[in-house]
């Protein structure tokens, strides 16, 4: 395994453990369940109720009669008289109803009884009552009719300790490890106006929440622990009357105190929350399940009326504004307390009940962790975007899971968790990729910093520039720089201090190629290549690339008087460039491939590069480049030059210096001088002056720049190179396929 693969595999381990890390500390918020996540978990179960509520049926057996506005206007205001009361029991109990059950408190006497009238001093000496009634009771006479009647009184939870006892009148069977330790507490219960506690079949509680709940209304306990015991609420009490079953069984864990599984009654079986609770499956209000209590006063011998009554289980209470008994569904509505039990009752009958059990939960959990094991497998494997897919894909499947155990089961799970948490993961993980991704980006900026000139790079970013295999034809500058007196270097130092000693000199070398916005191809041994124009337009490239030969030929000059040079022999540079055409881009193969150019050009610059030591000087140019720089630079003609693999040869330029040099009074002089040379080395007729001349010049180039000296020394041996009318033999086929000699001349540029 590579270094490379070798870091890659720790990243992605690095990676998968965050991303593990994350699952774990998602697990452990699960578990501790805060606030944000409960309530985030009960609104996603009343989105799914608002999107399918339960339909009404209207032949279920339940109707509330409500104490209305109108029942308030005909008979007074709240409380009615006992007597009223009793009347309404009769009427009710008369059309048959299987079972009576007050969601209303019944704590203090009837403040209407005679007797207690009389004992009012407000009253004293107003009212004349007749003796044999001057005992009559309200409370007794309603507890009389009462006791005629299948009728369950209410009481309510309260904090003071006030008031009589409050046994269940139901009994409580328990099955498990005592289930109903573990019923949501009541610390005491509001006392019943004696005697109708004991005249009434049934006690059940009124609350619909515990003490001091306030909010959405989702689940209703249907039993409660009192301090006298179990006691079940008022919609259960009185299914219990209406099926005449003596007992409610309770249904606990075997072996764990305290947890409830179900309730059953008679043959309906609920399955509950462990301690003791149900889920409501709500419908939308329906006036058609209230029946107004002032109906039932005025005609109770109404047909209609009795056929509403009769065989069903009657809930008296009350949707008058001034008796504030209104509470919230998760459908949004607000509905008196009463319709809430009924609305228990009726999803007890039809068995559309609602569960939520420690296995959903754990599938929920599990959801969680199967969703983040794939955000997970798939970020470190393909990226954010595929694992946003994958993610997306698994989410939707959990959703859909959730929504048919809801519609198929009526099972609640809950998706909010998995799917947020999974976002949280996903949106972590994504910011640590980002920030992992940043990281190496900037190392491969560097990296490739090495190569490109910054600001190269900058535009490349701002520019979007994408790499891909292929190329595009341009005009290039190339450079070609290879180091003279590397051999005896090499000889003289270890292996060890030579590659020291390169990557130094090279260092600098690349800082002065990157300075004038150069790209470097490659490093060749002891030889570099650089070029200009690609990956991104670069204005005077021929320009700067000389700038850059002048930069390398002092950066060389510092180079070999520093301390890593000290006692060793110094060593020179040979620098050939050329502007022409060529092929940039990607050249290799799918999964690997180098950024550099293909064409003659290349060719061209490297052949100039070796012809540095034919004509004697550090760096030569091509005309090409001359063409473009020659008012911007100081150089000099410096002949032909036969290029290997080129029929004809090319005209190379010595570059002496830059413009600042060019406007010198001392190269303007050597420039004259120098055209005079190459003018009498031209004509045959002047060869005498050539001599003299070139002596001029060696003499002129001490001030100007030392290094032509040994270009002029070589000149003498060179002066076939400058004369364009020089004969060459070339041999070509003529068309009879016999060989001949043509004389072919060169041309000049």
């Amino acid at each position: 395994m590579t270094v490379k693969s070798k870091e890659k595999t720790s990243r992605r381990r690095a990676f998968r453990l965050v991303g593990l890390g994350l699952i774990l500390l998602g697990c452990f918020i699960r578990v501790l369940d805060p606030y944000p996540v409960r309530m985030t978990r009960l609104i996603y179960f009343d989105i799914l109720q608002r999107i399918s509520p339960r339909e009404y049926n209207p032949d279920l057996p339940v109707r509330v009669l409500d104490i209305d506005e109108q029942s308030l206007a005909n008979w007074g205001q709240w409380p009615w008289p006992r007597t009223l009361l009793a009347q309404m029991v009769q009427n009710l109990g008369e059309n048959g109803a299987a079972a009576i059950a007050f969601d209303m408190l019944f704590v203090e006497p009837d403040r209407y009884s005679p007797a207690r009238l009389l004992n009012d001093p407000a009253l004293d000496g107003v009212l004349t009552v007749e003796r044999h009634a001057q005992k009559v009771d309200y409370d007794v006479l309603f507890g009389l009719e009462v006791a005629h009647w299948p009728v369950v009184m209410g009481t309510a939870a309260r904090h003071a300790s006030e008031g009589s006892r409050m046994t269940a009148k139901a009994g409580i069977i328990e099955i498990g490890e005592s289930p109903t330790s573990g019923l949501i507490s009541v610390p005491h219960w509001t006392p019943i106006a004696s005697p109708l506690g004991r005249s009434a079949a049934g006690i059940g509680g009124v609350n619909v929440s515990p003490l001091g709940g306030t909010g959405v209304i989702r689940s209703v306990p249907v039993l409660w622990g009192g301090p006298e015991g179990a006691l079940p609420s008022l919609g259960i009490e009185a299914l219990r009357i209406a099926l005449d079953a003596p007992y409610i069984l309770v249904e606990g864990s075997s072996d764990e105190a305290g947890i409830v599984l179900a309730v059953e009654i008679g043959d309906f079986r609920l399955p509950t929350t462990e301690n003791g609770e149900v889920w409501v499956r709500y419908r939308r209000d329906q006036p058609d399940l209230y029946l107004s209590a002032d109906a039932i006063m005025q005609n109770p011998n109404d047909p209609d009326l009795r056929s509403e009554i009769e065989g069903r289980i009657i809930l008296v209470g009350t949707s008058a504004a001034g008796l504030f008994d209104m509470h919230q569904t998760s459908l949004g509505e607000s509905v008196p307390g009463v319709s809430i039990h009924a609305q228990i009752l009726e999803q007890i009958l039809t068995g559309e009940m609602l569960s939520r059990s420690d296995v959903t939960a754990a599938l929920e959990l599990l959801s969680f962790v199967l969703l983040g094991l794939i955000v997970i497998a798939v970020m470190s494997s393909f990226g954010a975007v595929t694992s946003f897919v994958a993610g997306g894909v698994a989410a939707a499947v959990v959703l859909g899971t959730s929504w048919l155990a809801f519609q198929n089961q009526l099972v609640l799970f809950d998706v909010t968790f998995p799917l947020m948490g999974g976002m949280a993961n996903f949106g972590l993980l994504a910011g640590y990729l980002f920030i992992s991704t940043e990281r190496e980006k900037r190392e491969i900026r560097q990296v490739f910093s090495h190569y490109v000139a910054p600001e190269i790079l900058d535009e490349m970013e701002l520019s979007g520039h994408r790499l891909q295999l292929g190329g595009e034809t341009q005009e290039i500058t190339v450079m070609f720089s290879d180091i003279r007196g590397f051999t005896p270097l090499s000889e003289s130092v270890s292996a060890t201090d030579l590659v020291t000693l390169l990557n130094e000199l090279f260092s600098q070398l690349g800082d002065q190629i990157l300075h004038e916005r150069g790209t470097i191809d490659k490093f060749i041994g002891d030889a570099v290549m650089a070029f200009w124009n690609a990956p991104l337009p670069v204005e005077d490239h021929p320009c700067r690339a000389a700038h850059a030969a002048l930069r390398m030929r002092a950066a060389l000059t510092e180079f070999n008087e520093s301390e890593a040079m000290r006692d060793r022999q110094p060593i020179a540079l040979a620098t050939g460039c050329a502007t022409g055409w060529a092929c940039v881009g990607n050249i290799g193969s799918r999964s690997r491939f180098n950024y550099t150019v293909i064409g003659d050009v290349v060719n061209v610059a490297a052949r100039i590069e070796q012809n540095c030591r034919h004509v004697d000087y550090d760096i030569l140019v091509s005309a090409s480049v001359n063409n473009a720089a020659r008012f911007d630079l100081a150089m000099l003609e410096a002949g032909f030059v036969d290029l290997k693999g080129k029929s004809d040869p090319e005209p190379v330029f010595v570059l002496v210096g830059d413009k600042s040099l060019a406007e010198t009074e001392g190269f303007q002089t050597l420039q004259t001088a120098h055209e005079h040379l190459i003018a009498a080395i031209r004509d045959r007729n002047a060869q005498d002056e050539v001599s003299e001349l070139c002596a001029e010049c060696t003499a002129l180039s001490e001030i100007v720049e030392p290094g032509l000296k040994r270009f002029y020394r070589a000149l003498p041996g060179r002066m076939a190179d400058f004369r364009s009318d020089a004969q060459t033999t070339r041999v070509e086929f003529s068309h009879r396929g016999t060989l001949r000699k043509v004389a072919g001349i060169r041309a000049t540029s």
